[in-house]
This record gives C-alpha cells, sequence and structure tokens, in this order.
C-alpha cells in the first residue's frame, strides 16, 4: 500500500475475555458512557447478546459490531464469544481490528478460553490492553493477575511491544474505570482515553482500488442476507458495481443495493464506507466467508481467512421413532441436508459432509456446547432429528495416530479433590498443578477430549454443584488408547403407551428415570439412568390391575421422585455409541439406535 496513511478518526479493536468475565457488560457499560442511547430509551442488560439463546444462556455465541464515538473519533469495537467452542467466531473477526482488548476478572484470573483467545490475538501481531474487571469485588487481586497476565503473554510467545502492555482497572457493572488503583474512579472516560492512546489508528489506502472480504454473515427480515467485513482499500460506494472472488478464483459481478454501518447499537445506512470502516452488505446471496468484493476494474483477492480444523463430530439422521412426525415441522432428509448446507456456508467452523446413508449427515465442531447450540437452534426452527454421540476427530501426526487434548482447569471444595483426581485419572488425564486455599483446590489438567464426555454431570455431583470447570482446546497428543465406557447401564421401555405412576413406583428406587407419569414411550426408548452396568428392561407403562378387594393402605397416593431432565448437552454427554438423542421441537427423547428388544439381542 504505496499510498498507505492512518486514519486518526478511527479505533478498531476486538475485545476477548473468559465466560463471565464481564465483556458484554463493559460493552454496554461503555455504549451509556458515549451517550448511544436516548435518556428515555428502554435498554436491556447485555444488549449485545440479542439472541434469544444467547440471552438465556448469558453467554456470547455470535461475535457483532458496535460503533462509540468519542472525542472526535469512532471505536469501532466487535463483541466476541468467551467460549472457545465458538472460537471460529474470534479467529475470522481478529481480522478486521488493529488491537484487543483483553478482559481479566479481578478475582479468578487468567482461565482457559483468555489463553485461547489471545494466542489467536498473538499471532495476528495485535497488541493487547490489559482491563482487570470487578475490581469493586473485595477479594479482587488486581496487581496479582498482572502477573499472570505478563506470565501468559511470555509463554505465548508475545514480542516486547505486546508485553509492554497498558493496564486499566475497572467496574463494568458499575460504568467505573481508573488507572491507578491509587485514585477514585469516576466513570469510564480513563478507559476510552487508554483506547485512543494505545490502540494505533489503521493504516488504509483510500486512493487504491475497492477491496471488502466478506468475515461474518447476518440477516435482516427486510433486506435479507446481510454481508459484515472490513474495507480494506479504497471507499465502497452504494450503488456501484463490484466484483466477488470465491476461493476457487471464479469471479462474479454484482451491484452493492444497500449499505450499512453502526452507530452504537443501531444499524444506519450510509451512502460510502471508507477503508478501515467495518461495512454491512445487503442484497448478496452467492457469497461466502472468506471471498473478495473488489473494484470490476482491479479484481484482487485477499487471502483467505484461515481457522482450525474441528475437533469432534456427531451424525444427523432423519427420526426413525415410532413418534417421527408429530412434533416437528421439517422432517424429511431434504430438508435437514438443506438446513445444514446453509450453516456451513455461514459458520466456516462448522462442517457439513455426506454419509453413504442418504438420511445422515456428518456435522463436525469445535466442541460439544457449538454442536449443541446448533441443534437447539435447529429445533426451535421447527427440524425434527436425531443426533448420535459426539466422536473426536484423530489426525496423523509424524506417522503416529493423535488425538485432541485439553487444557481443564478445575476449582472444588476440598473435600471433593480425592474424587475429582481419581475420575480425570481413569478419563488418562495427568495433573500438571494444584493450589490448595481457603477450603478449596485449584487443578489443572491436561485431558484427552473423549474423556472429557460424560464427564461435567458426573463433576457437578462428586462437588454437590459447588466445583467450577473450565476446558479449552491446548493441541493434539499421540493417541492414549481405549477408555473405559459409561458406568452406569441404561433403562429401557419394553412397550408403547403411557408410563404410569403404578409402574413408576416400582422401579425408582432402583434407578433414576428421565420420564415423568403420563408421558408417551416407546418400545425401545431409554426413560431412565441403572445404577449399575448394564441395560435393564422394563414395562414404565405397566397398569394397576383392577379387583374388587379392598386392603388397609391399598390405595394410598404414591409417591413419586421427579425425573431427571436432560439438555442437549447432558444427553449428548451421556448417551453411547448404540444409542441416540431423538430431537423434536417439544421434547428431548433418548432412544436405542434398535428399538426392537429381539434385534438388540441378536446384535450382540
Amino acid at each position: 500500500m504505496s499510498n498507505a496513511a492512518p486514519r486518526s478518526d478511527l479505533r478498531n479493536l476486538a475485545i476477548i475475555a473468559h465466560v463471565d468475565h464481564g465483556k458484554t457488560t463493559l460493552v454496554d457499560a461503555m455504549l451509556r458512557f458515549a451517550g448511544s442511547f436516548r435518556e428515555n430509551q428502554v435498554i436491556e442488560e447485555r444488549v449485545m447478546d440479542s439472541d434469544d439463546l444467547e440471552k438465556e444462556r448469558g453467554i456470547t455465541i455470535s461475535s457483532k459490531s458496535t460503533s462509540i464515538e468519542f472525542e472526535g473519533a469512532r471505536i469501532q469495537l466487535v463483541d466476541t464469544p468467551g467460549h472457545a467452542d465458538f472460537g471460529g467466531e474470534v479467529e475470522r473477526v481478529l481480522g478486521m481490528v488493529d488491537a484487543v482488548l483483553l478482559l481479566v476478572d479481578a478475582v479468578e484470573g487468567v482461565m482457559p478460553q483468555t489463553r485461547f483467545v489471545l494466542r489467536k490475538a498473538l499471532e495476528r501481531g495485535l497488541k493487547p490492553i490489559l482491563v482487570v474487571n470487578k475490581i469493586d469485588r473485595p477479594e479482587q487481586r488486581s496487581e496479582e493477575i498482572i502477573d499472570e497476565v505478563f506470565d501468559l503473554l511470555v509463554e505465548l510467545g508475545a514480542d516486547d511491544e505486546q508485553l509492554d502492555f497498558h493496564t486499566v482497572f475497572a467496574s463494568a457493572k458499575a460504568g467505573l474505570a481508573t488507572r491507578d488503583m491509587a485514585d477514585e474512579p469516576a466513570d469510564l472516560r480513563p478507559l476510552m482515553e487508554a483506547i485512543l492512546e494505545c490502540t494505533e489508528a489503521p493504516m488504509v489506502d483510500l486512493e487504491g482500488p475497492m477491496q471488502f472480504q466478506a468475515v461474518t454473515f447476518s440477516y435482516d427480515a427486510y433486506v435479507g442476507r446481510l454481508v459484515i467485513g472490513r474495507v480494506n482499500r479504497g471507499v465502497l460506494k452504494r450503488g456501484s458495481n463490484v466484483v466477488c472472488v470465491n476461493k476457487e478464483g471464479k469471479k462474479s459481478s454484482f451491484r452493492v443495493t444497500k449499505l450499512f454501518g453502526t452507530r452504537g447499537i443501531d444499524r444506519v445506512e450510509m451512502e460510502e464506507a471508507r477503508a478501515g470502516d467495518i461495512a454491512i452488505l445487503a442484497g448478496i446471496d452467492s457469497i461466502e466467508i472468506g471471498d473478495t468484493i473488489c473494484d470490476p476494474s482491479f479484481p484482487e483477492a485477499l487471502p483467505r481467512i484461515a481457522i482450525d480444523p474441528p475437533t469432534i463430530s456427531v451424525y444427523l439422521q432423519v427420526n426413525t421413532s415410532p413418534f417421527a412426525g408429530r412434533e416437528g415441522k421439517y422432517v424429511t432428509s431434504r430438508q435437514i441436508g438443506d438446513r445444514l448446507r446453509r450453516e456451513g456456508l455461514t459458520n466456516i467452523s462448522v462442517a457439513i459432509a455426506e454419509t453413504d446413508r442418504q438420511d445422515s449427515f456428518q456435522v463436525s465442531g469445535r466442541g460439544e456446547l457449538q454442536i449443541a447450540v446448533l441443534v437447539e437452534t435447529m429445533r426451535r426452527e421447527g427440524f425434527e432429528f436425531a443426533v448420535s454421540r459426539p466422536e473426536i476427530i484423530p489426525r496423523e501426526i509424524d506417522g503416529k495416530k493423535s488425538e485432541p487434548v485439553e487444557d481443564v482447569v478445575i476449582d472444588a471444595p476440598e473435600w471433593a479433590a480425592g474424587s475429582v483426581m481419581e475420575k480425570l485419572a481413569t478419563r488418562k488425564g495427568r495433573m500438571v498443578n494444584m493450589n490448595q486455599e481457603s477450603g478449596r483446590v485449584s487443578f489443572s489438567f491436561i485431558v484427552p477430549s473423549r474423556g472429557l464426555f460424560g464427564y461435567r454431570s458426573e463433576f457437578l455431583t462428586d462437588t454437590r454443584g459447588e466445583g467450577v470447570m473450565c476446558a479449552t482446546l491446548r493441541g493434539y497428543e499421540p493417541w492414549v488408547g481405549d477408555m473405559d465406557q459409561r458406568p452406569v447401564g441404561a433403562i429401557v421401555s419394553t412397550d408403547q403407551g403411557q408410563t404410569t405412576p403404578f409402574a413408576i413406583v416400582k422401579i425408582q428406587e432402583r434407578v433414576a428415570l428421565f420420564v415423568d407419569p403420563g408421558v408417551q414411550v416407546y418400545e425401545g426408548q431409554v426413560v431412565g439412568e441403572n445404577r449399575r452396568p448394564g441395560d435393564m428392561q422394563v414395562n414404565i407403562c405397566r397398569a394397576k390391575k383392577l379387583d374388587n378387594m379392598r386392603a388397609s393402605g391399598k390405595d394410598d397416593t404414591p409417591v413419586i421422585t421427579p425425573a431427571r431432565k436432560m439438555t442437549i448437552e447432558s444427553a449428548l454427554e451421556w448417551i453411547e455409541d448404540d444409542e441416540l438423542l431423538e430431537v423434536t421441537p417439544e421434547n428431548l427423547r433418548l432412544r436405542k439406535r434398535s428399538l426392537s428388544r429381539s434385534s438388540r439381542k441378536r446384535a450382540v
């Protein structure tokens, strides 16, 4: 870029953090401080988490951009997911920014996802600004956090410039920040000033031929598909004719019918977007993430967006249970396949592959949470299908079969430490660090990804809900061999019909049931968990026989233990290879692949 010059009126940065460290809350506070909301405007908490699933789960799933006006400059801020399963969102948006705002909890400190997203930022040469959040908590340890972040940067190979980071102490919830803990914070001005001082203005070529790269997609009910990215060079004008260059180098022409930018949380229509601006295009259907939109006279493609490959896969197939088609709107393999292919176009960290069977599709992703979010999204859209148990995707490295391993950080009560170490040891995990303080123990483990399947629910039980576990992908290590299967069996229904209190009260003392009385079940449906290895066949629809004799206490109301309700994540962790999760808009059911008891016996 021979004519490159800094745009002093612009700053582009992404905000990255571990889950629940207050990233989206800080964005809310910055928007309020900058006056992006009207005085009478009703604003929900975590306004950037606009999706229903994001609001319910309290996490950011997809990255979103906003802009904040401050002292004559426009700060374009990208809010990124904190969970490593959605790391593909982080990797692709980092190409749109020039620095990162690294948010770290003043109590918890550096966590696994912090390591993951920071590594990606450092690889791109981005300089971090450290924000130590939640300094209003009495147990805060801000000075120690700075040392932890410095050590992490050294470990990740940061250069001297990246190690010379600036620090801001903040309370996002209270909307306060300070550059020095000795000063009394009044508002977020110190943070905003630090962003202007420490983030370099983007170097851009405004005179060169236009170049824009598609980074992410969105959808609007009025204008259709939206393409979001950064203008890399030149000026993109509304109504101009442009050329799209795809990954094969093929070119297609179209006209930019709508051009938008962001002002606060609002999307505003623009006549032009200059180099350095994050812009939103409408009216383009045939485009994929990573494609370059260019000036027709100079069709030069930008390098494709590179992201880490998926680590686990599941199979989605047409629902074949006796209740198939009762609750779902979209049930055929064509409808399911079309929806998955659309997902593959908009989410490049998800890979969709055809299988030998026409009614089955392989879906690969970063982790169980990413797969679960896709399954829940499709379920809410009216799809009905069945999902297999997650499997890890091995690789061959230096001629050896290798598998993904994860860094696992656990904080648990002291009395649960023995159980945690024992369980993870049987799952081929190795402990690398252990600290004990104030009746709690902090562990660091390296565990094969497949060793964590089904462990989260066990962990919550072992720690009685008091433990916290975080995991993120570390890399690949040689295959560690076979692992023990699920230590308990399944309770399988032998009949189709309605569950009865009479049948449930007879078996609930020996099992943990997944269904309540009065629920329709079918033969081969998994209705509970056995307390010991091996499956148990039960007739959970058995009714009480009526006779003309009475006895004292015979007609007492039975006491029914509430059923354990399975979520998509817990169900995917629980099922074995011979089982499926049946997903409909109204219900989640566990079932055997082969529903007939006699066919299962023959297969053994």
